[in-house]
């Protein structure tokens, strides 16, 4: 059964069903960003170094060339190592 259908059974078919379906996904929505905050809070720092490699290893991906394979190397390295610690 989907949430929708979910959502519309047990007497809330009609005209209250969209409503209370709006009135889960807004609790989902609120449960979703505070458990984003949460992660925010104790990965952060950690995220935001895996990001800035991610960025970084696509950048050198798309320059190409001898000296943006070896600087790829590097980023992959030090993206391994990050991951490791996490």
């Amino acid at each position: 059964m989907s949430d929708e259908e979910e959502a519309g059974s047990g007497g809330l078919r009609g005209r209250h069903g969209p409503w209370i379906w709006t009135a889960y996904r807004a609790y989902n929505d609120l449960l979703r960003e505070k458990v984003k905050q949460r992660f925010d809070a104790q990965e952060g720092k950690w995220m935001d170094g895996v990001a800035d490699l991610l960025v970084a290893i696509v950048n050198a991906r798309w320059e190409g060339g001898r000296r943006k394979s070896r600087e790829l190397d590097e980023l992959l390295a030090k993206l391994d190592r990050l991951l490791s610690e996490g």
